[in-house]
């Protein structure tokens, strides 16, 4: 049984999907942060990673460029200890338990970012899986959400959020969907009606081991140096 892969593994078989929308540029309540910030109009990212080797985690940026274009940045894969990572991925830990197979954990995250770095939206997965004789004997995973306010009572807010499990025992394996949809109103735009984000994750746990997270996020405006930033752990 194969529970860890290669950095060779890991980098060979990402893969992502880019699309970018164009729009007219946003209306003169979305004020941009900066002078030299452009509105890009709606933008929508796919992607793919596997789970990294224990006690490490891979995660991928893709910022909007300055022709409203997303460029793709680099996967890296990095210790979960190290500073950005053990933040939101936490640690990645594989323990051996003898009378009930071996427990697994994985853990996924999906955010967007502005310009300036602020995490404006995110969503996040938590899973457990015991495997043991080639199956998932239990598997369990949460989604949680976070979202930027501001002061006012103001900013980001969460407006719907789902998770669906397929399979909680007995079986090769298990699929979990994660939906959060957010919108915006604030000093930005005070209408609500000019931001929303809407994130997606999927996360895989096999019975061999491993697993795979899949990411989408749909933004129905966006800016010049808004980041996606992914990765699991």
């Amino acid at each position: 049984m194969r529970n860890r892969i290669t950095l060779a593994a890991v980098l060979a078989v990402v893969a992502l999907s880019l699309t970018a929308v164009p729009a007219a540029a946003a209306g003169t309540s979305a004020t941009p942060a900066s002078p030299d910030a452009r509105a890009c109009g709606e933008v929508r990212l796919t992607g793919s990673l596997p789970a990294p080797p224990a006690g490490m985690a891979v995660q991928q940026q893709i910022t909007i460029g300055t022709d409203c274009k997303p460029r793709l940045g680099e996967t890296r894969l990095v210790p979960v200890a190290s500073e950005g990572v053990s933040k939101t991925a936490g640690s990645a830990s594989v323990a051996s338990a003898a009378d009930a197979g071996t427990v697994r954990q994985f853990k996924s995250w999906n955010e967007m970012y502005d310009c300036c770095n602020i995490r404006m939206t995110g969503l996040y997965t938590t899973s457990q899986w015991t495997t043991d004789s080639g199956r998932i004997t239990t598997a369990a995973t949460d989604a949680t959400q976070a979202w930027n306010r501001e002061p006012w009572n103001a900013g980001w807010s969460l407006k719907s959020a789902t998770k669906n499990t397929d399979c909680s025992g007995d079986c090769g394996v298990s699929r979990t969907e994660a939906h959060a949809d957010f919108t915006y109103k604030g000093i930005f735009d005070i209408s609500g009606n000019v931001y929303a984000n809407t994130h997606h994750s999927s996360v895989d746990l096999n019975a061999d081991g491993t697993a795979t997270c899949r990411f989408d996020v749909s933004l129905r405006n966006t800016f010049i140096g808004w980041n996606w930033q992914r990765g699991c752990a």
